[in-house]
């Protein structure tokens, strides 16, 4: 364990969406990469305002185990194999893309593969579950897409040429699907978090250590969070609140928008 990290169980029903007063009684929500991290406090925050959440990751116990602590159903998917968005339902109210990988080297070190996989989990596999879902929200007059994107969707940083140009191309696409939604009552949102205590960035950091020969906890203060005027890391928690109000019932006129979760690293 990093230190400054955390692991554990899945959070409690309670808590996030008491706290935003949202309720999505009724409504169904589908979030990738919810086996942990930020996908599964979505999927948490969703299930506890009352939505049907339907739980999709390429880790079949870590699916399971979001699933029956929400009461939700798990979907065990590949998604940079794009034939199995078609298992997916389509009746969703609520599309939340987080799935997401990182892979850290110099441009001309940069391996083609995978920096095409990196595409096709982030990018092109959100595209495709935005048409598969976009029709039952139009039929219906309302729906809510957001995209976990990253402070790296509006700004990039060396040796992540994989992850920056993903986090650009989604910022692309949420902007189209606000466009063509808003007639609709459709929204599309981003969020744009800095780092987030999350397993993905664990192992970033523990491969920072290594490479500059450091401990964690300098990593942390003085890679990761240099930029940031609030030092400390995001929790998932946090990033799963914004998602949640932008389900709510006063966003019915944010749409389009990339909402900085980064602790003023972009400000600066």
């Amino acid at each position: 364990m990093i230190p400054g990290m955390t692991s554990g169980n899945p959070p409690g029903p309670h808590g996030t969406a008491a706290a935003a007063g949202v309720d999505l009684t009724g409504r169904t929500a589908l979030v990738t990469g919810a086996g942990s991290g930020i996908g599964r406090a979505c999927a948490t925050a969703l299930a506890a305002a009352g939505a049907r959440v339907h739980v999709v990751d390429m880790a079949a116990a870590a699916a399971n185990t979001v699933a029956e602590a929400i009461g939700g159903r798990a979907h065990v998917v590949d998604l940079a194999r794009a034939e199995t968005v078609g298992e997916l339902p389509a009746d969703v109210d609520i599309l939340v893309n987080n799935a997401g990988l990182q892979h850290v080297a110099p441009l001309t070190e940069f391996p083609p593969d995978r920096f095409a996989l990196m595409q096709r989990v982030m990018v092109h596999a959100p595209f495709l579950l935005i048409r598969r879902t976009l029709p039952h929200m139009r039929a219906h007059g309302w729906g809510r897409i957001v995209n976990v994107s990253s402070a790296h969707g509006l700004r990039a940083s060396a040796f992540k040429a994989g992850y920056v140009t993903a986090k650009h191309a989604l910022e692309g696409l949420s902007k189209v699907a606000a466009v063509e939604g808003a007639p609709y009552g459709v929204t599309s949102n981003c969020v744009n978090p800095g780092y987030v205590r999350t397993p993905l960035v664990e192992r970033q950091i523990a491969a920072q250590a290594a490479a500059h020969g450091i401990d964690a906890g300098q990593v942390v203060s003085d890679v990761l969070l240099s930029r940031s005027a609030v030092k400390r890391l995001i929790e998932p928690e946090e990033v799963a609140a914004a998602v949640l109000w932008l389900c709510g019932p006063h966003t019915g006129y944010v749409t389009g928008a990339s909402i900085p979760l980064d602790g003023g690293w972009t400000a600066a």
